[in-house]
């Protein structure tokens, strides 16, 4: 068996893309290691936070509950400022992922890769799957990270945006288009043609929703999903897509970590 790193940017977003496919590595007897670049600080204030209690503290919890019932067995933080959305002032903060030496963040990465043996790294494809400033510099730290690590292999997770243009017909969101600009101006995720391989992890939604569930203080983003009935769940959810450089083009219906 082998060890997994899944690198996300923010608390939560380990469900949302690569939830299932943790679950499956880790149920196979695979190590899976989640590593989290920012602390997620400008996610939704909860209203019951304690006196002493900080966003940050109440988001690094929700992630640990998160990754208990995913199966994963480490999580590691690598302690940069949340980056917030594109031309947000937060983007400037000299302690925020998005300014911070892509090099400098790898060579972080690139040390918990080589300490836990990492096989395979995960993380987003090359415009963070929607643009999102603290998922394209997951991206460039990523792939920089396992170059550094010499890690065997190295992953972009993804979304089909095909599939998301028809779920968005049938569930009635006809006017969400996956294929108009995103944060950064580009379409959501990749078309299918660019896909390497479509992971079946319908057997895992009841898990990735009760792993959502444990973001309870993210209402706007894991709170509307989780609003979502549960056959458009499983349809939204229960397919992980992935692409692997160097890897010819053609989709599969295949898992990556064998």
């Amino acid at each position: 068996m082998a060890t997994i790193v899944f690198f996300h940017a923010h608390p939560d977003d380990e469900v949302i893309l690569t939830g299932g496919s943790i679950a499956k590595a880790a149920d196979e007897g695979h190590r899976v290691v989640l590593v989290v670049a920012t602390n997620g600080d400008h996610g939704d204030v909860p209203a019951d936070l304690a006196e002493s209690e900080t966003v940050i503290d109440r988001r690094r919890r929700e992630t640990e509950q998160s990754a208990t019932i995913l199966g994963i067995q480490h999580v590691l933080w690598l302690g940069y400022g949340d980056s917030g959305m594109t031309g947000w002032e937060q983007n400037k903060h000299p302690e925020s992922f998005w300014t911070a030496g892509v090099d400098d963040a790898a060579e972080r990465l690139s040390k918990i890769l080589v300490a836990e043996k990492a096989a395979a790294l995960v993380t987003y494809d090359w415009h963070g799957v929607y643009g999102h400033p603290d998922h394209v510099q997951a991206y460039r730290v990523g792939r920089r990270a396992a170059e550094l690590a010499r890690t065997p292999g190295f992953l972009k997770a993804t979304i089909n945006r095909d599939r998301m243009s028809l779920f968005a017909e049938q569930s009635g969101q006809a006017d969400f288009d996956p294929n108009g600009p995103a944060d950064d101006g580009n379409p959501f995720g990749q078309p299918e043609a660019e896909l390497h391989y479509a992971v079946d992890v319908s057997e895992y939604v009841g898990r990735k929703r009760e792993a959502l569930a444990c973001h309870a203080s993210q209402v706007s983003d894991a709170g509307e999903m989780l609003q979502m009935p549960e056959e458009f769940f499983a349809l939204a959810f229960g397919t992980e897509y992935f692409t692997e450089p160097g890897k010819p083009a053609g989709m599969v219906s295949a898992w990556p970590f064998s």
